[in-house]
């Protein structure tokens, strides 16, 4: 009315937030088990990994194999933590995002995400563990690339599920398209082998000066 106060205008409501879309813990163990095998056939590890790193991979893949998908994530945990040991090289990006480093302890208010509400700390984490999704694909796909490996169709599905996260956020049409990048990835990548798995080089045929 005239003359009185003015009123900053009533502020929009945020539109409703997508709630986080729950995994299994067989999604769970595969979407890091395939990024997982790539990180362990890096250049880095010059063809052959310590045994303490593939041993825990080995145990996550046998376990995956036996539908024992919680022994699975077991394994992957420790081998997260052996990637961030420093004895080890460095992970590159986007493949160091596996490492679960063990951070000094630090007051909660420390954390950024400490003051929001649980509903929107969660939907935060879940866009993280989606852009780490992408991330790990496209990383994975151009080692598949580099290495001979087909991957048109994998670029194929990466392109989409970017565009479906763009679009619609996370949702269980985006980690359609990434869990067959990782399914693929199981199947075209060879398995790492450490050092002491390899087979000895073959004897020289012998000479004339051996006859």
């Amino acid at each position: 009315m005239p003359g009185g106060p003015n009123r900053p205008p009533e502020p929009t409501p945020p539109p409703p937030a997508t709630p986080p879309v729950p995994e299994s813990a067989a999604e769970r163990a595969l979407r890091r088990l395939g990024p997982a095998r790539i990180a362990l056939l890096l250049d880095i590890f010059k063809g052959a990994p310590s045994p303490e790193l593939t041993h825990p991979f080995d145990k996550a893949e046998t376990a995956y194999a036996a539908g024992d998908f919680d022994g699975a994530l077991s394994a992957l945990d420790a081998l997260s933590i052996r990637f961030a040991e420093p004895r080890w090289p460095s992970l590159p990006d986007p493949f160091k995002r596996l490492r679960v480093p063990i951070p000094a302890p630090v007051p909660p208010h420390w954390d950024p995400d400490h003051a929001l509400a649980p509903p929107e700390r969660e939907l935060r984490r879940g866009r993280r563990v989606a852009e780490d999704q992408l991330a790990l694909a496209e990383g994975s796909i151009a080692w598949l690339a580099a290495h001979g490996v087909g991957s048109e169709d994998l670029a194929a599905a990466l392109v989409e599920a970017r565009e479906t996260l763009a679009a619609h956020g996370v949702t269980r049409e985006f980690y359609g398209p990434i869990d067959r990048i990782w399914s693929s990835v199981r199947e075209r990548a060879p398995r790492p082998r450490a050092t002491a798995d390899r087979a000895p080089p073959s004897a020289p045929a012998p000479g004339p000066e051996d006859a």
